[in-house]
């Protein structure tokens, strides 16, 4: 699989997009003076505990209040609160915790009023941007993350990544990271770290702890609430969580972002600064490498597929729920089973790209195309898994039901990306609004397809706006030829200026139309 990196600076922010095989997964977009984003660190203040919830309500200098539950403390809060008091009076001379003494966890079913109460400052870093109505969500147990190694104050533990399967490597990290590891840290190693000598393990370890020594110079400095340590931009710690998953290249659409990608890929691991790449060409980066137009293929309430099938995407305040429709494009000669079968197969590799694509989170039913067969059901629902690996939020997949509804839970961190693709209607000036004009072309030749090889027509004739069959007919060898050379049929384009740009029909050898 060859993954490419397209980095898209705008006057608003920076726009990055994820290709798999020139595939667009994933879309993230970072805003420029965006205050609150995951991962960010601030001295925070309580606002008042609810027992109701077993939760406290914080400032942290957003216009909503933050949620912190009990579950989000972090064993060590205790610990932590200590430290705070102790910074803020300035009678820390170290940000080493050597001779910190740690206080006693707190019981894992505890109540929120036993460790929190109100006006109590705290140290607390952003789980989850705030999400339509909702404040941020928080956590006191602090995590400080490099390219090998997640630090972890006021901790004693070391876990290794699971996605590392080798035991002798396993046993290799945990006696290297338990000979440098600075004590009363916790250190999470992360599957970037598998076959890292023990000097660039060291040397990501103390990056992290010049940034625990960089919070420490802020306590006595700041008022709550204040944040006082910013995490890394989107596009640096996209980079970072996606360099060791065989990133093909980087393309920067502006020279200075391209340069500072390239330092900070250098710092991350000596060589990988070659895959940067300056895009200076005259069209948009996005154009040049097709991403405009799968966004506005993919974004919208109907996803359509190949087969002729389509996706009915929509949410509600609870959960999202996906349709899997096969429309009246089914294929004639094979059985119920069988086209069931094979548009689910394909709706799934659909939606396990809509998911990333479009960051849906929390719970998502699946209404798939109903099966008879269990052993197909058990076919489709280990191809969603498998499908599913590529995903870096962490998800849950139950098995079919018996009205072949699937259900998945997705980790949901950020805003749901939404992108309004539809434009203003040529012919209403926006009293109504049309499908994107990019895909108009595409709608056409999906509906030739299945005219031509499902129902086996032998002569067509299309007719559209003039601009698309300018389209169709430019070139030497124009579109329609190609139409001709993959079906070995003629396909008959003609125009008619009382269209719109959307607008079009096919009719048969005896121009009667088809209605599809």
């Amino acid at each position: 699989m060859i993954r490419d990196l397209i980095v898209n600076a705008t006057n608003t922010g920076v726009e990055i997009a994820l290709l798999e095989d020139q595939l667009l997964v994933e879309l993230h977009h970072e805003k420029y003076n965006n205050n609150f984003a995951v991962g960010d660190i601030f001295i925070a203040k309580v606002k008042k505990t609810v027992s109701g919830l077993n939760a406290a309500f914080v400032d942290i200098g957003f216009d909503k209040d933050a949620f912190l539950h009990y579950t989000d403390l972090g064993a060590q809060v205790r610990s932590q609160k200590k430290y705070m008091d102790l910074g803020i009076a300035g009678k820390l001379n170290t940000h080493l915790l050597d001779h910190f003494s740690l206080e006693k966890d707190i019981d894992k079913g505890g109540k929120i009023a036993d460790v929190l109460s109100r006006r109590d400052i705290v140290l607390a870093q952003i789980l989850k941007e705030p999400i339509s109505s909702k404040g941020p969500r928080l956590s006191c147990e602090v995590t400080l993350a490099g390219h090998f190694v997640v630090l972890t104050p006021f901790g004693s533990h070391i876990a290794i990544s699971r996605k590392i399967k080798s035991s002798e490597e396993r046993k290799r990290l945990q006696r290297l990271v338990e000979s440098i590891k600075p004590a009363k840290f916790g250190i999470i190693v992360r599957t970037a770290a598998a076959n890292k000598t023990v000097a660039e393990l060291h040397e990501d370890i103390n990056a992290q702890v010049d940034k625990w020594r960089n919070i420490l110079s802020q306590l006595n400095k700041v008022e709550a609430p204040d944040k006082v340590l910013s995490e890394a931009g989107k596009t640096s710690s996209i980079i970072r969580d996606l360099l060791h998953t065989n990133i093909n290249q980087i393309v920067v659409n502006d020279k200075g972002l391209a340069d500072d990608i390239k330092l900070y890929a250098k710092e991350l691991s000596a060589g990988t600064e070659k895959m940067v790449a300056y895009y200076g060409g005259r069209s948009p980066v996005f154009d040049q490498y097709k991403i405009t137009k799968q966004i506005k293929a993919s974004f919208g309430e109907t996803v359509s597929l190949a087969s002729g099938a389509h996706l009915v995407i929509e949410h509600t305040e609870a959960m999202h729920v996906i349709d899997v429709n096969s429309g009246h494009k089914v294929s004639t000669r094979t059985d119920q089973e069988t086209n069931a079968l094979t548009i689910n197969l394909e709706a799934a590799i659909a939606i396990s790209r809509q998911l990333r694509l479009r960051d849906i989170g929390g719970l998502i039913v699946i209404d798939f195309i109903d099966f008879k067969n269990a052993d197909n059901k058990q076919m489709l629902f280990r191809r969603m898994k498998e499908l599913m690996l590529h995903d870096r939020a962490t998800h849950t997949i139950l098995p079919l039901s018996k009205f072949c509804l699937m259900q998945i839970t997705r980790e949901r961190m950020r805003p749901e990306v939404s992108i309004s693709t539809e434009e203003i209607c040529p012919s209403c000036k926006g009293s109504g609004k049309v499908n994107s004009t990019l895909v108009i072309v595409d709608e056409i030749e999906n509906n030739l397809g299945y005219l031509l090889n499902e129902l086996d027509y032998q002569q067509l004739k299309i007719v559209v706006h003039p601009f698309v069959e300018a389209y169709f007919k430019r070139g030497i060898i124009s579109r329609q030829w190609k139409l001709f050379w993959k079906y070995k049929k003629w396909v008959s384009i003609s125009s008619d200026n009382n269209y719109h740009l959307t607008e079009f029909h096919f009719y048969n050898n005896e121009s009667e139309e088809i209605k599809l």
